[in-house]
């Protein structure tokens, strides 16, 4: 790839397969479940994390990501024992992260010049420490795969059936949730908070047209999330566009191909 001789280029290179990684295995299970809306609360909901952590004076990822964990928590709660409805719960939640952020950014002294690469994403800006993060949050998010497939699958499909053969819905729910959360956490840097849902979703109803077994579609998710978004970085750099909506753009078109010739 042109350019991979670059200190920056290389990281991009394994943020890119470490992102598709997390997207391939956590967005299979949000489009099952279908719970696309809230993970895009969520993620807009952490940018009141990325505040906090300009206003404290430390990495914004790293403060995102017991907020994002929060957030996904009182998602999970209010949705399933709040008597409103959960694009009212949704709503409210995301907005008051944002506006959280919001105001802790204003509080912050000087200029923050690197806000917009969170809000938008910017992975030719993506550090060692930041791949560390993106690898130990992975392992945490394959692993809980790994330990709880069975039950993540139950209550992706039939949430009733699980709760009569014993499965404790609302707990692997609530880690459901906790493993978005994460993702979202990983994906700040690559694609930034307004375009996350994108990255989590597209390959996942991509590979979806393919396969319904859950396992074959995360390896296949995975696969075209690492070969897009690879693609993607390498398009926005010959051309020196944003390379957060280049991806996104990629795979919107991917999807849509696939789409018209599995019709034809």
């Amino acid at each position: 790839m042109i350019g991979l001789e670059y200190q920056f280029m290389q990281n991009a290179f394994i943020a890119a397969i470490l992102v598709s990684i997390a997207c391939g295995v956590v967005g299979t299970y949000i489009v099952i479940k279908r719970i696309v809306s809230l993970s895009g609360g969520i993620s807009h909901a952490a940018f009141g994390g990325i505040g906090l952590g300009y206003f404290l004076g430390i990495n914004p990822v790293i403060t995102a990501i017991p907020f994002s964990i929060i957030s996904a928590f009182l998602m999970g709660v209010i949705t399933r024992n709040v008597k409103i409805s959960e694009d009212t719960a949704i709503g409210i939640l995301w907005s008051v992260g944002m506006s959280l952020g919001v105001i802790f950014i204003s509080l912050t002294p000087g200029y923050a010049s690197d806000l917009f690469s969170y809000l938008f994403g910017n992975i030719l800006t993506v550090t060692r420490t930041d791949l560390w993060m993106m690898l130990v949050l992975d392992l945490i998010i394959i692993s809980s795969v790994l330990l709880f497939n069975r039950e993540f699958t139950a209550i992706s499909f039939d949430e009733e059936f699980s709760q009569v053969i014993g499965v404790p819905v609302n707990l692997f729910y609530l880690l459901l949730l906790t493993l978005v959360a994460l993702s979202v956490v990983i994906l700040i840097k690559v694609v930034g908070i307004i375009l996350v849902i994108a990255l989590l979703t597209i390959p996942a109803v991509t590979a979806r047209q393919f396969t319904f077994k859950i396992p074959r579609m995360m390896i296949l998710s995975s696969m075209i999330g690492i070969i897009f978004t690879l693609t993607g970085l390498w398009v926005s750099y010959i051309l020196d566009v944003s390379s957060g909506a280049t991806i996104v753009m990629i795979l919107a078109i991917f999807f849509i191909a696939t789409y018209i010739v599995k019709r034809t």
